[in-house]
């Protein structure tokens, strides 16, 4: 048994309460095996048929949330040689394999060998490297079923499970288990917190969003969807770990490369007559000249100087990226023998360069990416957004937009809103009227919001209980900031504070900061709301706060303490369940909409059919169709 398996069992930490902490979705196969043999407390998902060379497949799951590839074999199929490992043999002719996470690398192998065309599993197939919509799926098994509605109905795929890598997912769940991962700074409270804050691993989250669509009937559709891992950090000091990301992301289809560590750590040469001499003896000359005559097509005109600038900065990333760019490959093939199996996509950021992005910049990346053999499908300039707040004025949006799409359009590569979340309609629709359709939104903060929404509309006690504390954890969080000895910790809680009153049409008190004693009686004195600043602000630290506490080492604990607080999320109600897929889906339906990916007739009649649901498994039911 594996060391996180153990773990998991040890403290009682199952799947059907925490899902996609370990990369199996089986962690007792005993125990499952025995309930299959019995056919007692089994749940085998009808819609969740899929065939292959071997037979016809499909998935079971018992009360703890072990799951099984039940087969049945075809006359010339390779019987329990279907895949690797354990097998039993089930009183009605079929075989029962546990869903390891080694079964789910053959079983992409096996499915996409017999039908190419199939969307059980992630790819860049149909529209996916034009026009997509991110979906930071934080809360895993309880986001699926409002993303993957919303693609069954709008008939359109997107990019249905993405995160920030390792910032959000745990990369490795032995690193974890060894507590080797690294610590995030987060200046807005004043702590570092653990990498991996949300609890799942990257490897698990994969496997669900795969499990997700299986067991709803989602793949029926032949709609393709695309698995994101955000935010790749290349070179820096992720050098030391890059082999443990590639081999965790072998499941995405679609790879964003962040440079800014190698970019924070690259000395610039001083003068342009060093940075000439460099760029002369570090970059071979007859890339140079093609990326240069490549710009020139695109329109641009270049200033040598600033085109050694740039190059000197961005050069020790690109080599890294060049070489992290191999290892994506090589692991894929290794793994899968089908073309379908092994393409990603790929998204440059470039948000992380100093200022606003210019589009000489842009030029000169997607140049470089063209000539380093390989080409982007998206990049993501910096066009300096805030996370959750529009940006008020629309002209100047556009004409940002506009410069960058000139570029990109000569390259036929779609641009990146990165900071997507919360922007107004009209600033989408201008992305959409400008790109042609040809972009990605990036959104992921939105929906722990989302989740607070849904908590706080249910009538159901033990959700209003989950909102209540979640809703006194910030609380907390807001008062010791806006008292704490860092001048940025306190200057950002008593904006959220501030910010927070007004949305509740309150004057902020002269003494409002006089002690943390009335700071508290302010904060208390309002309706608790999902929409006040200071609970948006916060809330992303409560999924994994062991015991729930506002306590800085309390946050990120990937301990049983941590995820037993975690537990308390997928214990929500159907009633919650139904509200939070409902919000994200509707969510979705916004942004195609306004955006233009999607025709507003197709969107008007999802949002109708929305609006029609009194139950979670009539949601469900839809979107197998």
């Amino acid at each position: 048994m594996s060391a996180i398996n153990d773990f998991l069992l040890a403290n009682d930490l199952r799947i059907a309460n925490n899902p996609c902490v370990s990369p199996d979705f089986c962690l007792d196969w005993c125990a499952l095996a025995a309930d299959l043999q019995a056919g007692e407390g089994i749940t085998v998902y009808p819609h969740s048929s899929v065939t292959t060379v071997d037979g016809t497949w499909q998935l079971a799951e018992n009360a703890r949330g072990d799951h099984a590839w039940l087969l049945a074999p075809a006359a010339e199929g390779r019987g329990s040689g279907a895949l690797s490992g354990d097998s039993i043999d089930l009183a009605d002719g079929r075989l029962a394999f546990p869903a390891t996470f080694a079964h789910l690398l053959e079983m992409k192998d096996a499915i996409q060998q017999h039908d190419p065309e199939a969307t059980v599993f992630p790819t860049a197939n149909q529209r996916l490297g034009e026009a997509t919509i991110g979906v930071g799926a934080r809360f895993t098994t309880l986001h699926w079923p409002g993303v993957d509605w919303a693609m069954a109905q709008l008939g359109t795929g997107v990019t249905a499970n993405q995160s920030s890598i390792p910032r959000e997912l745990v990369f490795d769940v032995d690193a974890m288990l060894a507590d080797r991962l690294a610590r995030v700074p987060f200046p807005f409270i004043g702590a570092d917190v653990p990498e991996g804050h949300q609890g799942q691993s990257v490897e698990g989250m994969s496997h669900g969003c795969v499990l997700a669509k299986l067991k709803t009937g989602f793949h029926l559709r032949k709609i393709a969807w695309s698995f994101n891992a955000d935010h790749q950090p290349i070179g820096g000091w992720y050098d030391a770990r890059e082999d443990q990301l590639v081999q965790g992301c072998l499941l995405a289809s679609y790879i964003t490369f962040d440079l800014s560590p190698e970019l924070s750590v690259t000395r610039l040469p001083e003068g342009a007559h060093a940075q000439a001499a460099y760029v002369s003896s570090e970059v071979d000359a007859a890339l140079v000249a093609t990326v240069k005559t490549r710009v020139a097509d695109a329109g641009v005109a270049l200033d040598e100087s600033e085109f050694n600038e740039l190059l000197c900065r961005v050069w020790p990333a690109m080599r890294k990226m060049r070489i992290r760019d191999e290892k994506y490959r090589a692991i894929r093939e290794k793994h899968f023998s089908t073309q379908v199996g092994c393409i990603y996509l790929r998204e440059l950021s470039i948000d992380e360069l100093p200022g606003l992005t210019t589009a000489e910049a842009t030029a000169i990346m997607l140049a470089l990416c063209e000539a380093m053999d390989m080409p982007v499908n998206f990049i993501a300039p910096a066009f300096g957004f805030q996370k959750n707040m529009p940006y008020p004025d629309h002209a100047e949006l556009r004409a940002m937009i506009g410069r960058q799409w000139e570029v990109c359009r000569a390259f036929g590569v779609s641009i990146g809103f990165h900071s997507g979340s919360g922007k107004s309609a009209e600033n989408y629709q201008i992305m959409g009227e400008v790109t042609g359709g040809r972009l990605e939104i990036k959104t992921s903060g939105r929906y722990t919001y989302e989740m607070g929404r849904a908590l706080f509309s249910s009538a159901d006690e033990a959700d209003q209980k989950l909102w209540k504390d979640w809703y006194a954890f910030t609380l907390d969080l807001a008062v010791a900031g806006a008292f704490a000895e860092s001048e940025t910790e306190r200057s950002m809680a008593r904006t959220f504070i501030s910010e927070s009153l007004k949305t509740a049409g309150q004057a902020e008190p002269a003494d409002l900061h006089s002690s943390a004693e009335r700071t508290r009686e302010v904060l208390e004195s309002l309706d608790p709301d999902p929409d006040l600043m200071f609970w948006f602000e916060y809330n992303f630290l409560y999924v994994l706060a062991a015991g729930g506490k506002a306590d800085k080492a309390a946050l990120g604990d990937h301990s049983p303490a941590g995820y037993r607080q975690r537990e308390r999320f997928y214990a929500i109600s159907d009633v919650g369940r139904l509200n939070f897929a409902s919000n994200v889906a509707r969510y979705i339906i916004f942004l195609c909409e306004n955006t233009g990916i999607v025709p507003a007739a197709t969107c008007r009649a999802a949002a109708e059919k929305l609006e029609g649901y009194t139950s979670f498994d009539a949601m469900l039911a839809d979107i197998a169709g």
